[in-house]
């Protein structure tokens, strides 16, 4: 069993390989996955997902909506089932081609079987307003 960061860091290597399906295997069955942010506000893949298949839908909403250029986790803040990671991210929106570059705030929770149970995302969505 990983720590939550070693845990977080091996999901974020299988987003940067385009690797869903990995991805999905690391979540509980039932997990809840949440991505603060509403299509008003310019990200169409926002709200509340529940179980590996509509997360699966996050993903596929995120892929048809944004093209990420840069992703960087900085910072790792780790408690004893939970992981809350400090990153940057610069994304361009499709299809129109506008970039936004900005901060972003996750917070992964682990189950006793060292799967994803809980995930929470925010980024500053007005960053997709502005240009």
């Amino acid at each position: 069993m990983g720590t939550p960061t070693e845990t977080a860091k091996q999901a974020y290597s299988a987003f940067a390989a385009r690797n869903i399906p990995a991805l999905l295997e690391m979540l509980a069955e039932d997990v809840d996955w949440r991505f603060m942010a509403s299509p008003e506000t310019g990200t169409p893949y926002g709200g509340a997902f529940k179980g590996r298949q509509q997360v699966g839908g996050f993903f596929a909403k995120l892929a048809e909506t944004i093209e990420i250029v840069e992703f960087e986790p900085r910072e790792f803040f780790e408690g004893p089932n939970h992981v809350t990671i400090i990153g940057r991210v610069k994304a361009r929106l499709l299809p129109d081609g506008k970039v936004h570059d900005t901060d972003w705030l996750q917070l992964f929770v682990l189950d006793s079987n060292a799967k994803i149970s809980r995930w929470f995302g925010t980024e500053d969505s007005a960053a997709k307003l502005d240009k």
